[in-house]
């Protein structure tokens, strides 16, 4: 099971809290999944009128590990911000750190990415960074801090699922010993397991599960899918090849004259 930042999670799926048609179907998601973290909005928990509290109330009894996120940010000074009010609100130092740099595909800016992720490491913070694949940004978040990574499968609320399975690859054998998520983009139970399949620690999605038809069972399905992938990547799958190769022995076999 995936280990952050010294503490070791019982699920290798994570999901968020936002979109679900009722807080009862929420919860029933969360425990029928078993999901070890679940991602919060502090814009959602910081309203003046404490409309928020019976919504903390129920993640509190879900008894999970919260992951804080920085979500609709769209620079280094409101990310920093919201990470310090998260601190506060919920008492953890884990921030789920997103710097947006472009409201279509709602991809990270990465140059404002790593800046806040120095600042926040500096300070105490145990940042998850919502990035992309790409090796070099991934390096200067590493040395930003950051000992966990958080690549994108496809933008925020896409479910194209795993856009650069290259990417991903390559990525998981740059970093083989830093826990790696694929957070955004999963549609589809497949998707994840196809995630994990590749050697990652874990998923983190929101809508492919709140925005289902029964929440409920795609939550049930997205576990089960991660379990799947888990023990394919433990058991060394086959590489691929391009020819065919017959399953069945054919030495010794019976001739017909």
């Amino acid at each position: 099971m995936p280990t952050f930042y010294g503490k070791e999670i019982n699920s290798r799926l994570m999901l968020g809290t936002a979109q679900y048609p009722s807080p009862a179907i929420l919860a029933d998601a969360f425990r029928r999944s078993g999901a070890g973290i679940a991602t919060v909005s502090v814009r959602r928990e910081a309203g003046s009128d404490k409309a928020g509290q019976a919504f903390w109330d129920l993640i509190k009894e879900l008894d999970v590990a919260l992951l804080p996120n920085t979500a609709g940010c769209h620079s280094v000074r409101e990310a920093v911000t919201t990470a310090h009010m998260a601190r506060e609100l919920f008492d953890t130092p884990w921030i789920k750190l997103e710097v947006i740099g472009h409201a279509d595909t709602l991809q990270p800016d990465v140059f404002g990415l790593v800046e806040a992720a120095r600042i926040l490491s500096e300070d105490g913070f145990q940042v998850f960074p919502y990035c992309t694949e790409d090796l070099v940004l991934c390096d200067k978040l590493q040395n930003a801090g950051c000992q966990v990574l958080m690549p994108w499968g496809a933008p925020i609320g896409t479910g194209l699922g795993l856009n650069n399975v290259y990417g991903l690859r390559s990525l998981r054998a740059h970093f083989p010993d830093l826990p790696l998520v694929v957070d955004a983009g999963l549609g589809v139970p497949s998707q994840a397991a196809q995630a994990i399949e590749l050697g990652y620690d874990a998923v983190l999605l929101n809508t492919a599960v709140a925005k289902a038809g029964d929440p409920v069972a795609m939550a049930e399905g997205f576990a089960k899918a991660v379990e799947a992938g888990a023990l394919a990547y433990q058991a060394d799958a086959m590489e691929p090849r391009d020819m065919a190769a017959p399953s069945t022995p054919v030495l010794g076999k019976a001739f017909l004259e």
